[in-house]
C-alpha cells in the first residue's frame, strides 16, 4: 500500500496494491498494522457508513463539535471529488483545504483525522461512499460549513449548481465556527 501525505498535516492518500488477473481483481481495503504505521497511532473505528448519491449531490462541509469523527473515506461505485478541511484550532494550515478524486476504479481511500470537516461531490451517475468513524454520530454536536464560503475558496469540479440538502445549504461561513471548532 502506497501512502502519500497531502498538504494538510495528518491527511493521508491511501492507495492499495491491485492484484488484477482475467478473473477480476482483489486488494487490501484495510491492514490495522499498516493504517497504525501510516498515522502514527493506533485508532479504533466504533462506526462504518454507506451513502449512495447521484451526480452532482454535494454532501457537507460536516464536523462535530463534540466527539470529532476521523473518517476513512473510499468510494465502492462510481466517482467522488472528497475534500477535507482543517478547522483545527492553531493549525498552522487552519481554513486550507485538500480534495483528492475517490472512485471504485482508483481504489483510493482518504484518511480524515479528528478535527477537520468533510465533504464531497458526486462526478459520476451514481455513487456509494463507505466510511469508518473513530466516534459514533452524534446528531446534536454536528455542524455544517457552507460548502461554498467564499473564505475556503474550494475549488469544487462543478459543471452546474450543485443539489445539498437544506441542512447544507444552510451551512455557516467558516470564520464563524472559531468558536465551534473540534
Amino acid at each position: 500500500m502506497t501512502v502519500t501525505p497531502t498538504a494538510l498535516d495528518g491527511v493521508l492518500l491511501f492507495e492499495p496494491r491491485v492484484f488484477a488477473d482475467a478473473r477480476g481483481w482483489f486488494f487490501e481495503s484495510f491492514n490495522e498494522r499498516a493504517f497504525a504505521a501510516a498515522v502514527g497511532e493506533p485508532m479504533t473505528f466504533v462506526q462504518d457508513n454507506h451513502s449512495s448519491s447521484r451526480r452532482n449531490v454535494l454532501r457537507g462541509l460536516h464536523y462535530q463539535v463534540e466527539h470529532p469523527q476521523g473518517k476513512l473515506v473510499r468510494v465502492v461505485r462510481g466517482a467522488v471529488f472528497d475534500v477535507a478541511v482543517d478547522i483545527r484550532p492553531g493549525s498552522p494550515t487552519r481554513g486550507r483545504w485538500v480534495g483528492v478524486e475517490l472512485s471504485a476504479a482508483n481504489h483510493r481511500q482518504l484518511w480524515i483525522p479528528p478535527g477537520l470537516a468533510h465533504g464531497f461531490l458526486v462526478l459520476s451517475d451514481e455513487a456509494e461512499v463507505v466510511y469508518k468513524t473513530t466516534d459514533f454520530y452524534a446528531p446534536a454536536c454536528e455542524r455544517c460549513i457552507a460548502w461554498n464560503d467564499p473564505d475556503l475558496a474550494i475549488a469544487w469540479p462543478l459543471t452546474e449548481p450543485p443539489l445539498v440538502s437544506p441542512k447544507d445549504a444552510a451551512g455557516a461561513r467558516f470564520a464563524d465556527t472559531l468558536e465551534t471548532a473540534p
